[in-house]
């Protein structure tokens, strides 16, 4: 079980963007993750029928990040009962035992398979010593993620407080405002902040810890951190940094050094997930990563039509 495959993830996910015309629930996910179909037009003209996993749309909408999507374990066949011209199955672990079989299922029923996408969702092992983490990295990462501190500290004096439950609203406002800072927009839209606080608030009863860390030097923020706990995982889902605060100093790669040393330091945690997608410069996680997990989305297409329509597309 992942933190996306968590009735607070699914639920509030349905909840802000199930109602879109043209969404109908197929199932909600037990232990794996729900299912609807998005009827459409394409282009205002072809009429689709796609089947996604809850959490994750094609086309259409552009909504918060779900990964390490997974089909049931006993019944990943049951796709196959409903009615659907073509699947839209993403960020699946590509190695996993039900891409596999959803593979040979889309063989037996004569579907058209198509590799739409590809990326790797980076983790770092937190056991043993951070020290030996550390040793493991090379000079100019270390450098970034830890031996810098001394640089932070002679600015004022550094503070790292979880603004959860106190200040989630707060904290939001300042990772919108570094992101426009850096990206030239915010994080999260509207409707993405409300996603986002109704999933924190119902997380915790699933035994989940937010950790809203907040680094601010003589008491202003200059680096935020989205974290979640759940599980003995802990997943880093955002962050944002003020640009151009020091030229020696990386905010968001020494930010991150104090949340990795903290997965260290607790017996809790086997595993600081920095999840898929890169950095504006550089492919910082893989970097600090110690595991690679390769993710995969799918399209399985059994309409005839949509077939050779797709076919031509891809023979281009």
């Amino acid at each position: 079980m992942n933190l996306f495959l968590t009735r607070a993830w699914q639920d509030a996910w349905w909840k802000h963007w199930g109602s879109t015309p043209g969404f109908e629930l197929v199932s909600e996910g037990r232990d794996c993750s729900g299912l609807y179909l998005d009827h459409y037009r394409y282009k205002a003209v072809l009429p689709v029928t796609c089947l996604q996993f809850i959490g994750t749309n094609y086309r259409r909408l552009s909504t918060p990040r779900t990964e390490y999507n997974r089909l049931p374990a006993a019944s990943p066949g049951e796709i196959f009962s409903v009615g659907w011209s073509e699947a839209v199955l993403s960020d699946m672990a590509e190695d996993s035992p039900g891409v596999r079989t959803l593979l040979d299922l889309a063989g037996q029923h004569r579907c058209l398979v198509r590799r739409i996408g590809e990326d790797v969702a980076y983790s770092i092992r937190a056991k043993g010593l951070f020290s030996d983490y550390l040793a493991g990295l090379g000079r100019g990462t270390r450098l970034r993620l830890f031996n810098r501190r001394s640089v932070l500290e002679q600015l004022g004096s550094v503070t790292i407080e979880n603004w959860w439950p106190e200040k989630p609203v707060s904290f939001f406002e300042w990772l919108n405002e570094f992101h426009r800072e850096r990206w030239g927009h915010p994080c999260f839209n509207e409707t993405s902040l409300s996603f986002h606080q109704e999933f924190l608030k119902n997380i915790e009863h699933e035994g989940g810890r937010p950790d809203l860390s907040v680094l601010c030097v003589s008491g202003k923020p200059v680096s935020v951190l989205y974290n979640v706990l759940y599980g003995n995982v802990a997943y880093n889902l955002q962050a944002g940094f003020m640009e151009g605060f020091h030229k020696k100093l990386a905010l968001g790669t020494l930010h991150l050094g104090y949340s990795i040393e903290a997965a260290f330091e607790n017996r809790d945690v086997g595993a600081f997930d920095l999840l898929a997608g890169g950095g504006k410069n550089e492919d910082y996680k893989a970097k600090l990563a110690t595991d690679r997990t390769p993710l995969v989305s799918l399209m399985l297409v059994r309409s005839p039509f949509f077939k050779l329509l797709y076919r031509i597309k891809d023979s281009r």
